[in-house]
């Protein structure tokens, strides 16, 4: 945290706060970088900026995966920064029945990214709930419907944006594992990222892919569904970790914290070396 003015706010470490001679305060990624680079798209020179959703579980606990997410932007050429008035997506409220918290909430996300270009996040998850709920909770809203439908159109998951707006599908990378993915139920069902996701993994130089049995099964976290029915919850991601062992695999890949981070947990309790990634970090160590 930082305090500056007697306001205090969260700034993930991977980026730097520096105060100008005029007292203003500007945020960026401590990857040095060339302002002027500029991004080839079909053959014309364009400067794309994206505005970094961390989301609440990357930003309080795997912030590596936003470093990894900024890293693997930059080196193409894209300018990255981060609105520091963002807070939670709304999610947990609306899951648990607190609709009118989570229109609060929703609508500072929105206020924050007002003026980014892009918005991309690591998580399926937080940007599937964005497009499908956001249109239903500001129903009765206009002026936050439109502004929900404007967001709405420039947020995209991490591997999503990569390919289908970056038109990139092979950075170079190099990962010589043997690699199973566990697809996330929002972005699967919601944002249809898979064939982003093996667009990225089938030019990965040297990776053994091993595809993981009844893939299509939830992993059991569910956000609040973990807490308040555990039992259940555990049975579910026994059988998850059950499947991965089978592939043989040594990394497990997603693209949601959330979910990686129950079935993280459960294997390390059952005692497996298995390396639980977010599809950046798998991409980040590649490329070094």
């Amino acid at each position: 945290m930082a305090t500056v003015c007697n306001t205090r706010i969260r700034i993930p470490y991977f980026f730097e706060l520096n105060v100008n001679k005029e007292g203003l305060i500007r945020i960026s990624s401590r990857q040095n970088t060339d302002p002027k680079k500029k991004y080839k798209y079909k053959g014309e020179s364009m400067m794309v900026r994206v505005s970094l959703f961390i989301t609440c579980i990357c930003d309080s606990f795997y912030g590596n995966v936003g470093e990894a997410m900024v890293k693997i932007l930059e080196r193409q050429g894209v300018q990255v920064d981060f609105p520091e008035d963002q807070v939670c997506c709304g999610q947990p409220a609306l899951n648990t029945g607190y609709w009118d918290d989570a229109r609060v909430v929703a609508k500072n996300l929105i206020d924050a990214f007002k003026d980014s270009e892009y918005v991309v996040g690591p998580s399926g998850s937080c940007v599937s709930f964005i497009h499908e709920y956001y249109p239903i909770i500001f129903e009765k809203d206009p002026k936050y419907k439109k502004l929900a439908e404007d967001f709405i159109k420039k947020t995209y998951e991490f591997s999503q944006f990569l390919v289908e707006v970056l038109k990139v599908d092979d950075i170079g990378a190099k990962f010589p594992h043997k690699v199973t993915y566990h697809p996330n139920c929002h972005a699967m069902r919601f944002l249809g990222v898979n064939p982003s996701v093996f667009t990225l993994l089938n030019n990965v130089k040297d990776l053994d892919y091993a595809e993981l049995p009844r893939f299509l099964d939830c992993c059991g976290f569910g956000g609040t569904f973990s807490v308040k029915l555990p039992e259940i919850s555990e049975k579910i991601v026994d059988e998850k970790c059950d499947h991965i062992l089978e592939t043989g695999a040594s990394v497990l890949v997603g693209t949601d914290m959330g979910c990686l981070m129950n079935i993280g947990g459960r294997l390390k309790k059952r005692g497996s070396e298995v390396r639980v990634m977010h599809i950046a970090e798998l991409l980040l160590e590649g490329v070094q």
